[in-house]
């Protein structure tokens, strides 16, 4: 593959792989939504999409038109798209270097918190008062646990109550760092490396990509 469309499709992985191994190797339990969850993973794989699908059927007749502004077109609607995707998932949280046995103490306390008549049965809860219903699934791989909600009629200011007040008591929690973070940031090493190397063996290669590319 030409340097440059490796660099393309690669350095945003790579950054989303440090990203995750970051976050797994921290002491501290990560809570995030499942839309930015969703928008990091579009970002991550946006390289991939430029240096395979939007390069390959690339309009020509806009590209005469438009010149190198076409590729701002493509990335608006290529993130419009995924915009579309995150607006339409059902509300999700995600917590990041967590069981569910660790997560379930605080999660109950906050349930109590917000809601007293909350009820739990197995791994769901449910808010009465709030409008919501959960459920708790596992990844025991990743160690993270993903806070999904169950059917379509959620209240969603409710889910951002539950958002805030589960990261303030997440804050004051530890946990041991997960193995998973160090193996993402290997991979995530590696293939910055990889990159590197390509880039500085082929220079001239990659530049004349980049002006075709560009279509100077």
């Amino acid at each position: 593959m030409n340097p440059l469309h490796l660099c393309i499709a690669l350095c945003p992985l790579a950054a989303y792989m440090f990203l995750l191994g970051a976050i797994n190797l921290s002491r501290r339990p990560f809570l995030t939504t499942g839309g930015r969850d969703s928008y990091a993973l579009g970002v991550a794989v946006v390289g991939l999409m430029i240096a395979g699908p939007m390069k390959l059927f690339l309009p020509d007749n806009a590209a005469a038109l438009f010149g190198p502004y076409i590729w701002l077109l493509m990335l608006s609607l290529y993130f419009l798209a995924v915009t579309f995707w995150v607006l339409m998932e059902k509300p999700r949280l995600v917590v990041f270097n967590s069981s569910i046995d660790q997560l379930k103490p605080v999660l109950r306390r906050v349930a109590n918190e917000l809601d007293a008549e909350a009820r739990w049965s197995g791994d769901a809860i449910l808010f009465p008062t709030l409008g919501i219903h959960l459920v708790l699934e596992e990844s025991s791989a990743m160690r993270n646990v993903q806070i999904n909600s169950v059917g379509s009629r959620q209240d969603f200011l409710s889910w951002r109550r539950l958002e805030l007040a589960l990261g303030g008591a997440l804050r004051r929690e530890t946990t041991t760092p997960s193995p998973y973070g160090g193996i993402l940031l290997t991979i995530a090493f590696s293939i910055s490396v990889l990159v590197f190397l390509q880039l500085m063996r082929r220079p001239d290669l990659a530049a004349l990509e980049w002006r075709e590319l560009m279509m100077f």
